[in-house]
């Protein structure tokens, strides 16, 4: 028996930081995001008692255990006991992009890794499901300082403002595009590698921490979802100033916390700007991993010469979210 999922990973626009259950307990949030064509792809299959171990996973390293309380790899260990399973599988794990980059990653990986899970069983869980056990297993289980919008991304896919309830419940709700508007949105993207990876949860938890003292700045990022949504939808030059509050939401962003940024990223944001660029972000919860660059296409030659030691990863928005693409009984 043997299941295969693919899981986007995903671009956050606005919002990021008020999906924090410490801010959304009291305040509520929204981030405006969208899945993206690069993917998480788990590979699970029972396995048969011929071997000395119980359970083999293979991610950055390879772990060959007998008992789940073993297991080093947290979503897999609390994914397992969540899912009332103890081990006999085969689990092989593979992504288009690094971990710990800022593109939820961990996330994709859980929500994938739970909807394989569920296909072995023969169950076919909601996309509202899969997101809200997800959710549970990192802050609960695992017990990260994670946010809320990765896990529900990963599970439905496609272009959303998502809005955060007070009492943990969220809303997903699909930005209406045309379709020649949504691939200009595209052609103004540019994803680049800064090549320094991070641990979100470590550089989450000095922003958490930090939100009492943020009120002001968290509210004004909550207030550009619904405002980089009306850019979006009306006429003028909607491009621009979607690029230009971008860049208004990082110069918020990088203030909530010193680890957000670091002289090293400040410069390439710089050399960024100077070379045309209207707006960009690190992605995630910063520290590293990868930056968007927002930018008219015709500026993006000199952008890409000004960051040219920086690896360029073109990509596109998706729309499926977590699906299992192979089933084997």
């Amino acid at each position: 028996m043997m299941v295969i999922t693919k899981t986007p990973l995903r671009v956050s626009f606005f919002g990021g930081g008020t999906d924090y259950p410490a801010w959304v307990k009291e305040y509520g949030g929204a981030v405006l995001s969208t899945s993206i064509d690069k993917y998480s792809h788990l590979y699970v299959q029972r396995l048969l008692p011929f071997f000395s171990y119980k359970t083999k996973i293979v991610w950055s390293r390879i772990e060959e255990v007998g008992a789940i309380n073993e297991i080093a790899h947290p979503s897999v260990r609390e994914t397992l006991r969540f899912m009332n399973l103890d081990g006999g599988l085969a689990i092989t794990y593979n992504g288009d992009l690094p971990a710990r980059s800022g593109v939820g990653s961990s996330s994709s990986f859980t929500v994938g890794f739970l909807h394989a899970l569920y296909g072995l069983k023969k169950v076919t869980p909601d996309k509202k499901k899969l997101a809200e056990e997800a959710i549970h297993i990192e802050q609960n289980c695992i017990k990260e300082n994670v946010g809320s919008q990765d896990q529900i991304a990963a599970a439905f896919g496609g272009f959303n403002k998502i809005e955060f309830n007070k009492d943990g419940s969220f809303t997903v709700m699909p930005i209406q595009l045309s379709k020649e508007r949504c691939e200009n949105l595209q052609k103004h993207m540019m994803l680049f590698f800064t090549g320094f990876s991070r641990n979100a949860s470590d550089v989450a938890h000095e922003q958490i921490k930090n939100i009492p003292n943020k009120i002001k700045e968290l509210h004004a990022m909550h207030g550009m979802v619904d405002e980089a949504i009306g850019i979006l939808q009306r006429n003028g030059d909607w491009l621009g100033d979607f690029g230009r509050l971008l860049n208004k939401s990082w110069e918020l962003k990088r203030d909530l916390s010193a680890h957000i940024s670091n002289d090293a990223i400040d410069n390439l944001y710089k050399r960024a700007m100077d070379a045309g660029a209207l707006g960009g972000k690190l992605l995630g919860a910063g520290g590293g991993g990868f930056f968007l660059v927002y930018a008219r296409p015709e500026k993006q030659k000199k952008i890409r010469a000004a960051l040219s030691e920086l690896l360029y990863v073109p990509f596109a928005f998706e729309n499926e979210g977590s699906k299992i693409i192979y089933q084997a009984h």
